[in-house]
């Protein structure tokens, strides 16, 4: 029970740490973008030279006339009420930015989950391999893979993909994540979880298909990252003191390798991958682009291009967000796995 206290305990410290740390990034977030070069006002004219007049009335409605704290407040009132303004980009002119972010946020973790499923089923596997034996041909190869796929483009491997398997071979839809007119019912957005709860087996099919490429793509090259960082802690827990105490009190290799190296290598593996998945969500974006998934990193390069700039502020806070949380997430995860850490 006290075990159960002390872990409570961390989580909500760190959760209570969690705060000031989203509180700077939204500030960064706010300041940053209005240091950026360009006018998102004069953006929506597309290069022409409005009458002065109609740009001083476009700044009043947007509230661009206000000093910058008065936005500032605005700006932090409107998050903590669930309002994150009124997209003023050419694509998305007058709508809602969390409308927009809301129905695009679940086909994003839809492909970053299968991206990091991949990536782990792979990676992770292989590191434990390679670091167990090391210095042998299969280590050498692992490595190999590793470095390779690790430096690959996304969008090339993406491409190429999509020229063997959808258009050579017909066996998966070459973009987008859907096809037909009737769609599973929506509960979470994510077309394989409404699939599952609908109990419709051929919508479930149909999602997974046109999955399979987008998040073999964002997990093969996250997989080689996998690779190298398991490989490196496994390195490490198989040279150390209590491992070799263990062969020597006759622990067959497999048990030694399996219950003692990398259970003791995985605190750090959490780390480490778990940040990654929060990069998967950025790194999403040219993913999404390469096989026409409107997810939000799609909708975000859409923003850049039109100087949107409520819509990226929108977008970006939603990262950042996500990216505390899964922070918090990964803490709680290696006190549960590692209870020194908690001291």
């Amino acid at each position: 029970m006290a075990k159960g206290k002390s872990l409570l305990a961390y989580a909500v410290t760190r959760g209570v740490l969690a705060v000031p740390m989203l509180l700077i990034l939204l500030t960064m977030v706010f300041f940053v973008l209005r240091v950026l070069p360009g006018d998102p006002v004069l953006a929506l004219w597309h290069g022409r030279e409005p009458p002065p007049s109609v740009v001083e009335e476009a700044r009043r409605e947007l509230g661009l006339d206000q000093p910058v704290w008065v936005q500032y407040a605005r700006y932090m009132t409107g998050i903590f009420r669930g309002d994150l303004g009124t997209s003023i980009g050419e694509f998305y002119h007058g709508k809602p930015v969390w409308g927009e972010i809301a129905t695009r946020l679940p086909a994003t973790v839809e492909l970053a989950i299968g991206g990091m499923v991949v990536a782990s089923v792979i990676g992770i596997p292989l590191g434990v391999i390679s670091g167990a034996r090391r210095d042998t041909l299969a280590d050498v190869v692992i490595r190999l893979y590793g470095t390779i796929v690790w430096v690959i483009p996304i969008f090339w491997l993406g491409v190429i993909f999509q020229i063997v398997f959808a258009i050579g071979l017909g066996w998966f839809p070459p973009h987008g994540r859907w096809q037909g007119t009737t769609y599973p019912k929506a509960v979470t957005g994510m077309y394989t979880i409404d699939s599952l709860l609908e109990g419709n087996f051929s919508h479930f099919t149909m999602a997974v298909r046109h999955l399979f490429l987008p998040c073999l793509t964002l997990g093969l090259v996250l997989s080689g990252f996998f690779t190298k960082t398991v490989r490196a802690n496994m390195i490490r827990t198989m040279g150390a003191d209590y491992t070799e105490a263990s062969r020597a009190r006759g622990i067959p290799e497999r048990r030694v390798v399996g219950r003692h190296a990398f259970k003791n290598a995985l605190v750090p593996v959490i780390t480490v991958l778990g940040l990654q998945f929060a990069i998967l969500f950025a790194g999403a974006v040219l993913t999404e682009k390469t096989f026409s998934i409107e997810g939000i990193g799609l909708l975000l390069l859409e923003s850049v291009i039109s100087k949107d700039m409520t819509m990226i502020q929108g977008i970006v806070v939603v990262y950042a967000t996500i990216i505390v949380a899964i922070s918090l997430v990964i803490d709680v995860l290696g006190a549960l796995v590692d209870p020194r850490i908690r001291l």
